[in-house]
């Protein structure tokens, strides 16, 4: 069977995890907030009213994609292109091909920051192919100007965070979303993800400082990960209701 991510692809291997998917999505709420084009995800409402929700929405998708065969990771993608095309109908505007490589990047440069961070450093080809992985994605929703090669994304990547990214009412916004979500230790512990994760540019638009109390754990981590401690630091990472899609992460 034919898949769109080759089975012992190290995307495999960071998708397979749910401490990387969260710290993922930790960096990703971080830029998120901070991005010029974040008024689209304001635009339904969605994103501010369900921030956990609209993260494991987005998760789905991201695994579909990494894990099913070809056909299905493929629907996948023009389910998440068709529902795009659907807000911009409905707002009479397009978004801005900026704003969707934006989003490409993140899950790039989270997914290898993530790992880097939870397990080892990763070569240059393992790099390459996370790369590589996420372009097939964006060539698949027709982006436009996306990059030829991971040497061309490190520098677009570079002028995105310069360029692109702006403290907003939105950031606030959405960053009081998140407390008032995931309650003030949860909270918290975002933010050390974030400190642990997130690029200089992202940290100092935010505020966040370079030190995390995160960092002296994750020796630890990379010890008990298989234990049920870890499980239990997982779970304690976002509210009850969502242990079910927390453990599902793993299942891969």
């Amino acid at each position: 069977m034919e898949y769109f991510v080759a089975q012992h692809s190290v995307v495999r291997t960071i998708w397979s995890k749910a401490d990387t998917v969260l710290f993922i999505f930790a960096g990703a709420a971080a830029e998120f907030a901070l991005n010029k084009a974040v008024d689209w995800l304001y635009f339904t409402g969605r994103l501010p009213a369900d921030p956990l929700g609209r993260l494991f929405s987005t998760v789905d998708y991201a695994r579909q994609i990494v894990f099913a065969p070809r056909a299905g990771a493929e629907r996948a993608i023009d389910t998440i292109t068709a529902i795009h095309g659907a807000v911009e109908a409905k707002r009479g505007a397009a978004i801005p091909a900026w704003a969707y490589r934006d989003v490409l990047f993140m899950l790039i440069d989270y997914s290898i920051r993530s790992f880097e961070a939870l397990e080892r450093p990763m070569t240059t080809p393992e790099k390459e192919e996370v790369f590589e992985v996420f372009n097939r994605v964006g060539q698949r929703m027709g982006i436009p100007g996306l990059p030829t090669s991971y040497a061309t994304w490190l520098v677009a990547r570079e002028q995105h965070l310069t360029h692109d990214l702006i403290h907003s009412h939105f950031t606030t916004d959405l960053f009081n979303q998140y407390r008032r979500h995931l309650g003030p230790l949860r909270y918290w512990l975002l933010l050390q993800g974030q400190r642990l994760v997130a690029p200089e540019r992202v940290r100092a638009l935010l505020g966040l400082g370079s030190w995390s109390w995160l960092r002296p754990v994750v020796p630890i981590y990379r010890h008990t990960q298989h234990f049920s401690l870890s499980q239990w630091v997982k779970t304690a990472l976002l509210p009850p209701a969502y242990k079910a899609q927390i453990q599902a992460l793993d299942s891969n």
